[in-house]
This record gives structure tokens, sequence and C-alpha cells, in this order.
């Protein structure tokens, strides 16, 4: 057999055993230090101070024992996250305790597994060096036109004074 078939049949059993080990979002703080599949449904998509965004799977996220924090830097390269909002998703990485909850951290598409990996790329007009705020433009009056003109050369007079010698 060819490396290139035993590496794709690998890399197809390790990504079919990594979908079918997911733990719920209850059981992630016993997987704290581990790489792992965590499961839930994302109740809401919440953006928080810098342009960080969360996925909250319970309704009072100061109480859930898991969450997944979206850099602003990585939003790019993750998709258009809102649309996660009330679905099941897997998410895929290290799993860190984070001011005493389980966490992780989403970088890049993917991680995320279930209905969460087919999200759409962010739309064109997100501005994520705004903090991720989304900004469609504001309606303003065009500006007047500036006008310039052009620079005329010098005139040298045409009767040039002599000098007196006395």
């Amino acid at each position: 057999m060819s490396q290139a078939v035993v590496a794709l049949g690998l890399t197809m059993l390790f990504s079919s055993l990594m979908r079918a080990e997911c733990v719920s979002i209850d059981d992630a703080e016993n997987h704290v230090g581990e790489t792992r599949c965590i499961t839930g449904k994302v109740f809401r998509v919440e953006q928080g101070d810098r342009g960080v965004h969360y996925l909250d799977f319970c309704e009072d996220h100061r109480v859930c024992p898991f969450t997944v924090v979206v850099f602003p830097r990585d939003l790019k390269s993750v998709g258009d996250i809102r649309q996660l909002q009330g679905r099941v998703i897997e998410i895929h990485g290290p799993v860190k305790e984070y001011d005493g909850r389980a966490e992780v951290i989403l970088q890049e598409f993917r991680q995320l597994g279930g209905s969460g990996s087919h999200i759409p790329p962010l739309p064109k007009n997100y501005d994520v060096e705004q903090k991720g705020h989304y900004s469609a433009g504001k309606m303003s009056h065009p500006k007047a036109r500036k006008t310039t003109k052009k620079r005329q050369p010098a005139k040298i007079p045409i009767e040039i004074p002599e000098d007196s010698s006395d």
C-alpha cells in the first residue's frame, strides 16, 4: 500500500473516532487538559469586550459549565459564528479551564462538527478590525467636489529697470 492510502485511512479513522467520542458540556470539566470533542446546543452567541465572541450553551452563562471563545483575529478563519445560535454543534480542541469552568478556544472552522460545520464565511462588510461590529455603512450626503486651481508660473515684467550705479 502506498503511504498516501495509509495516511488517508488513518486520517479517516482518527476523524471518525474524534466524532464518536464527543462528550456533553456537562462532562467537559472532567476533561480539562485533554483534546476532546464537546457537544451541546448553542443557546446564544454574545460579543464581549474588545470584539471577543462567546458561544453560550446555557441561559445564564455565569453558571454554565462550558463555553467557547472566539477571538477577533480568528473570526475570518472560523466564519459567521452568529449562525450557530440554536444549533447543536461539536467543537474539537484542547479543553482548558478559565474562570472556574471548561472552555475551548475556536480558531478555525475545522474545529466545528455537527450542524456547526457548515456556516458561511463572514459577510464582506463585517468589520473584524472594529472589534467585530457589523457596519453596513452610514448614510450621508455626498460631499462637494474640491476644485484645485493650477498654479500659474510667475510673470516676469516686460521692462526690467536698470540698476543705477552712481
